[in-house]
């Protein structure tokens, strides 16, 4: 009699590629920088010699188009960045924009970041991981899928320095509440906000156009940033 194999059940992922349409100058960033900015993620790097130097490290999970994470590199060249994204237009725009701008203390992933904190990140090494607007999965059956639960504070746990900090912004009320309450579950992670809840939106963080046109429609934002022990 065979014994079935013993499988090993699929982690829950907290996004779904969806390939997009490239724009030509997408496609030629891809063409063109790919190896220059890119990391594969089937290798193992040292990120002082990615860089050419030892500098405070940040990570931001989901970039999307990549004009934040493009602004926050240009306005602190002392620091460097690991962007995360696994949809490939925005890969590309982030290219386009750091070849144009000549920005180079940032590096890419286009892979799980998941998968890229637990594999690739040494521990204790972040300065900093930013979240800013994840898909918040509002329908109540997929609030599974939203990437900040329980495993993932233990993520943080791991990779940030003492002292390092988590920024994760939303426009979702009940994702940022949602949030909140794991976070605050932490031994580990103290919330740095006045008030134990939410906090003003630092100067580092840059406005989104999208975040722009919801607060001229009066739309919430809020910011939570936590701190490690």
């Amino acid at each position: 009699m065979r014994i079935p194999e013993q499988t090993i059940p699929q982690r829950i992922r907290s996004f779904i590629r969806r390939q997009g349409r490239l724009t030509p100058g997408q496609q030629l960033a891809l063409d063109n920088h790919w190896n220059t900015f890119c990391l594969d993620p089937k290798v193992n790097y040292d990120v002082a010699e990615i860089f050419g130097r030892e500098a405070p490290l940040f990570i931001e999970i989901g970039f999307g188009n990549g004009d934040s994470l493009a602004k926050m590199a240009s306005a602190n060249p002392d620091k460097d960045y690991i962007g995360i994204e696994v949809h490939t237009p925005g890969v590309g725009h982030l290219l386009m924009l750091l070849n144009e701008q000549s920005i180079s203390n940032v590096r890419i992933y286009c892979h799980d970041a998941i998968e890229i904190l637990e594999q690739k990140i040494a521990d204790n090494s972040l300065t900093g991981v930013h979240l800013f607007f994840p898909d918040p999965w509002h329908k109540k059956k997929h609030h599974k899928r939203r990437i900040v639960r329980p495993s993932f504070v233990e993520l943080l746990d791991k990779k940030l320095k003492s002292g390092g900090y988590f920024h994760a912004a939303t426009d979702w009320e009940n994702y940022a509440h949602a949030m909140l309450k794991v976070l605050s579950e932490s031994l580990s992670l103290s919330n740095t906000s006045a008030t134990n809840d939410y906090c003003p939106r630092p100067e580092y963080r840059p406005l989104t156009k999208f975040e722009q046109r919801g607060l001229r429609l009066g739309h919430g934002v809020w910011d939570l940033i936590f701190s490690k022990k």
